[in-house]
């Protein structure tokens, strides 16, 4: 192994920023763009720039493994009544494999990529770390990252502060929202790939009662309330039951929830999730996150249930849910149900 690094490369500012600190830190830098999409512009432009740049640069097509596991996942968790969340998912089975690959190919010991996170060591174990600039900290979307890949990912974003590096970038503009939706809305996105999405359907309240109607579960999430009919009006989403097309209708009040269950999980410390006392729950990456610490954390069958001291605000099936022990990233998993 050479003191190479295989960084994942959009040609971006967050990336280009990368490739410039780890070569001015020694590294030869070899920029590899994942083609997920089949967006032969996006690949020609990050070529451009890696050869700007005097970067190494190599191209990988993952297309089908992309569509297979997260856009199809992305799809049919909506169409279930889930919230799905694809960053996460394609950051540990597509984005870090694959740089890890192209590394053990080219005898690379390093891989990296401009995400905003750190990594510490804590008990001879590798953990994902917060970032230095709390605003464009992507810790949250990393907890699903193996010990084999922390172990030789570096991090060259992680004591950044982006607001710093976007003035040097007057020129550039930043990627914005899910790369495989081109623009578009998730609602255009889902009707494109799966017309029979719309289906009408009832709004009930906690009781049962029809207090309305809809045009398909899959454009509605936990806690929406736009959109709604206008009969429902004042009224939030507070539950999805795909199984009967039905969307359950509530009050602000009945979205907190103190008590939620976790599976397909990755922790590093089994011992350590279930002794520490001062183990924080992240559930969204921005936005309303649970005050205080888990009361208590329990192993079921197939993973955790969680007991908060203070209540979670709309969590939903199918969402992320990561345990934080201060800034080290300690496990996390995906919300199965709430109580």
């Amino acid at each position: 192994m050479s003191k190479g690094v295989v960084l994942g490369f959009s040609g971006g500012i967050d990336s280009v920023t990368a490739a410039q600190l780890l070569k001015r830190d020694g590294y030869a830098v070899n920029a590899l763009t994942l083609d997920t999409i089949g967006d032969k512009a996006l690949v020609q432009a990050a070529e451009r720039r890696a050869q700007e740049l005097g970067l190494s640069f190599s191209a990988m097509d993952v297309r089908q493994e992309f569509s297979s596991y997260i856009i199809d996942y992305f799809e049919q968790s909506y169409l279930c009544g889930r919230t799905p969340a694809p960053c996460t998912l394609c950051n540990s089975l597509i984005k870090w494999r694959n740089l890890l690959r192209q590394a053990d190919a080219i005898g690379a010991e390093y891989v990296a990529t401009g995400h905003y996170f750190n990594i510490e060591r804590y008990n001879n174990r590798y953990y994902v770390a917060k970032a230095a600039d709390s605003a464009k900290d992507q810790s949250y979307y990393l907890w699903g990252l193996s010990h084999q890949i922390l172990s030789r990912a570096l991090t060259p974003m992680g004591h950044i502060i982006k607001s710093e590096v976007k003035q040097n970038f007057a020129d550039k503009r930043e990627s914005m929202g899910l790369c495989f939706l081109q623009g578009r809305s998730y609602r255009e996105f889902l009707l494109e790939r799966c017309p029979n999405v719309v289906r009408r359907g009832n709004i009930v309240d906690s009781e049962g009662r029809v207090v309305g109607s809809h045009d398909g579960v899959a454009f509605y999430t936990i806690g929406q309330k736009r959109g709604l009919d206008t009969k429902v009006s004042g009224g939030v989403v507070v539950g999805v039951n795909a199984e009967r097309n039905e969307l359950i209708i509530g009050q602000q009040r009945d979205l907190y929830h103190a008590t939620l269950e976790v599976r397909d999980c990755n922790v590093v410390d089994e011992d350590e999730l279930l002794s520490a006392n001062d183990i924080s729950v992240v559930i969204r990456g921005v936005g309303r996150n649970p005050q205080g610490y888990a009361q208590r954390i329990e192993r079921t069958v197939d993973g955790y249930r969680i007991l908060l001291s203070e209540p979670a605000w709309a969590p939903a099936i199918g969402q992320p849910l990561v345990f934080y022990r201060q800034n080290r990233v300690i496990g996390g998993g995906i919300v199965e149900s709430y109580d």
